[in-house]
């Protein structure tokens, strides 16, 4: 982005985002870098004196781990991370959502994040962007439909999403989803309307002190800018918008057909390393497909024992067992990964809820413990093993490594999978600071993901 680009945009931050999960998090912090839009995630509140290490920054995220949390939980913590986000001045405030819409009335409620994040901007209308066609994610008259393997699914139809373990979609059309949410009122910017010039005269129609929620569709790069167009025009004096990346994609693509930003999205690409350590806490048909291939092509790939993990009295001699055995393997320069479940039809997946019985935890709780585990297994790991790159599979696995390393923030490093990019720690230990970490949504990447981050390939 050049000076005279720069010269044309409202001064200081363009956007400002609550992730609801860490790998999300990073999803959209590569949709701004990509389009020539520097962009800062941080893991915890930002500051001033950190933000001043970043003067060229022109979007701000926090990272954060709401998609599983209680109602309760977000009216504890959400007020004021959107406040905190709200004061540094951006004109839209993003509660960023995965595309797939994970939420329910009781866990990663997106419509209670959207009742309280509403009273922190100004705004008369709340949009909310869902498709991201990059990340095969399409909404078509408010119904969500995600694509996997080269076949459109809709939601409710999805082979993963539709069997989600916390929260299974059960309802594609987004209105009454959301409406068991909030009582809020929503409306629909429909694929017709967003091609015509009638979209902004009806957003100014529903604009109202108590704001409404406007899910806008997005089918294809047409709908996209047209989107990000009307949202940008209609932002007023600031807006509140809970939105996928297809928020970040939306208003890319406008910008790039304003002049604004390069037209061709770049990121640099990874040079390859030896050897990486991964850990993976999804359950994603993809994510095993993905430990399939490693444990056939070379990697150490050895699986978390779940009910020693969640046994109190076994808990160590189990976490030092994966680890000793990885650690080993790296010495000997192979990549290795550990990892907690393999595809929703592993039995330990099936019977979850008896082994979180068995050790005596609530299924909420016994899954923190697994990710609790998992960030311990990394973090002894790196403390073995000097290693360059790093790879977390999962939203929930994500934030606990990443909060178990003491990193302060991370930036685009270079290109990986859509929605996964190649991340650069920042931190004031010097022995985290500067890792390569990526963080991988369940439903992302190709078959060959771990060995790609390893051979710093660039997957389409």
């Amino acid at each position: 982005m050049s000076a005279s680009d720069l010269a044309t945009w409202p001064e200081g931050l363009l956007l400002a985002y609550y992730g609801d999960d860490f790998t999300g998090s990073t999803d959209a912090m590569e949709a701004m870098a990509a389009a020539g839009v520097p962009t800062l995630l941080c893991l915890d509140t930002p500051n001033p004196g950190l933000l001043a290490r970043f003067p060229e920054v022109r979007c701000v995220g926090l990272a954060g781990s709401s998609r599983g949390r209680t109602p309760q939980w977000m009216d504890d913590e959400l007020p004021r991370a959107f406040s905190a986000l709200a004061a540094l001045g951006a004109p839209i405030l993003q509660y960023k959502v995965c595309s797939t819409f994970d939420s329910s009335p009781g866990i990663g409620s997106i419509g209670r994040a959207i009742d309280i994040g509403v009273r922190s901007m100004p705004g008369k209308w709340s949009p909310m962007i869902v498709g991201a066609p990059r990340l095969k994610r399409y909404q078509a008259f408010g119904n969500l439909f995600a694509s996997v393997d080269g076949t459109g699914y809709r939601l409710d139809r999805h082979p993963t999403m539709s069997r989600h373990p916390v929260t299974p979609m059960d309802e594609a059309d987004l209105r009454r989803h959301l409406q068991k949410q909030t009582p809020r009122q929503i409306e629909l910017v429909d694929l017709v309307e967003i091609r015509s010039a009638a979209a902004a005269g009806k957003v100014r129609q529903l604009m109202r002190d108590d704001p409404s929620v406007v899910l806008i569709d997005v089918l294809d790069e047409e709908t996209l800018a047209a989107s990000g167009r009307l949202v940008w025009e209609q932002r007023g004096d600031g807006i509140f918008t809970a939105s996928s990346s297809g928020l970040q994609y939306a208003l890319t693509a406008y910008w790039r057909q304003s002049g604004l930003v390069p037209q061709t999205p770049r990121l640099p690409v990874a040079d390859p390393v030896q050897a990486i350590a991964a850990v993976s806490g999804s359950c994603s048909p993809v994510t095993a497909a993905q430990i399939r291939w490693a444990r056939a092509n070379g990697f150490h790939v050895e699986r978390l024992d779940l009910r020693r993990v969640l046994d109190a009295r076994l808990h160590e001699a189990e976490v030092d067992r994966a680890v000793s055995l990885a650690a080993q393997a790296l010495v000997r320069g192979q990549s290795a990964l550990v990892f907690s479940a393999e595809g929703p039809d592993d039995p330990d997946v099936i019977g979850f809820d008896v082994i979180a019985k068995e050790a005596g935890l609530a299924r909420f709780d016994a899954a923190r413990r697994v990710g609790e585990s998992l960030a311990e297994i990394m973090r002894r790991l790196l403390e073995r093993v000097p290693l360059k790159r790093v790879v977390v599979a999962g939203g929930d696995s994500s934030g606990e490594v990443a909060g178990a390393l003491g990193i302060s923030a991370l930036s685009v490093a270079a290109g990986m999978a859509p929605g996964s990019p190649l991340c650069r720690a920042w931190s004031d230990d010097p022995a985290r600071d500067g890792l390569e970490i990526v963080l991988k949504g369940g439903q992302i990447g190709t078959e060959s993901f771990f060995g790609s981050v390893r051979e710093g390939r660039v997957l389409a």
